[in-house]
């Protein structure tokens, strides 16, 4: 388990080091569990921030470890259209610190109570908020979860360190998995559908008319395209970056 940060420069630039390495959004998942774990937190979120008009918090999340059922509960219950903590984190940008045991941030639909019980029951009525932005401006944010002591001054700094580069490496892998589907022809996204669909490559050439032969060398060359190193994988990795649904 990797130990919190300390205060000298080389460790954070060994942080900023692992972070730069990590090549997919599954590596950073790993890596945000590894840190939520060692700051005693019980759960981690990446979120685009969503607009005023979103109802579907699932919708805005990059990735997170939240128990599926409270973030199931949550968009269930539209907690997301009232919540202070997403109108604190549109009209701030400094990290904050929220204690629902302790505060009593008012919401206009009246589901404060409701809100609190959720989250009590789930053991993350603590939560540390650090608001993100990529260099395109995009507005986002991370956060950490639990049940434990408020963090202290230079544990609330050190998350917002990693948490900055984390949301940076998430857009530069965004960016390199969009400029990744540009390159695939729309017949081999045809053969990812198919394949994801269940279908054999035999199956797959008559569907589209094509002879075995070809079927193979169009998922060959999308596998190599999406650097994975079978279909399995080039499948499991389209469906990640929504090439394919």
């Amino acid at each position: 388990m990797m130990a919190p940060l300390s205060q000298t420069s080389t460790e954070e630039d060994d942080y900023v080091q692992e972070i730069a390495g990590l090549k997919t959004q599954f590596d950073i998942f790993r890596f945000m569990k590894r840190v939520t774990e060692a700051y005693r937190s019980r759960a981690f979120m990446v979120l685009n921030l969503p607009p005023i008009t979103s109802f579907d918090l699932q919708g805005s999340t990059v990735i997170t470890s939240w128990p599926a059922e409270l973030l199931a509960l949550y968009d269930q219950e539209g907690l997301m259209v009232n919540s202070p903590v997403l109108r604190r984190l549109r009209t701030s940008a400094r990290p904050f610190f929220y204690d629902m045991s302790r505060q009593n941030w008012s919401r206009d639909d009246g589901k404060s109570i409701l809100v609190a019980s959720l989250f009590e029951r789930f053991k993350m009525m603590r939560c540390a908020y650090f608001p993100t932005h990529e260099p395109s401006g995009l507005r986002g944010a991370v956060s950490f979860a639990g049940d434990r002591e408020p963090f202290s001054s230079a544990e609330m700094r050190e998350l917002c360190y990693i948490a900055i580069h984390v949301f940076d490496r998430l857009a530069e892998i965004r960016n390199l998995d969009t400029r990744m589907t540009d390159t695939l022809t729309d017949r081999e996204i045809d053969c990812l559908n198919w394949t994801a669909a269940g279908k054999t490559s035999a199956e797959i050439a008559e569907i589209l008319t094509l002879s075995e032969h070809t079927v193979n060398h169009y998922l060959n060359r999308a596998t190599k395209k999406l650097d994975t190193v079978n279909r399995t994988q080039a499948v499991a990795k389209a469906l990640r970056i929504g090439l394919i649904k």
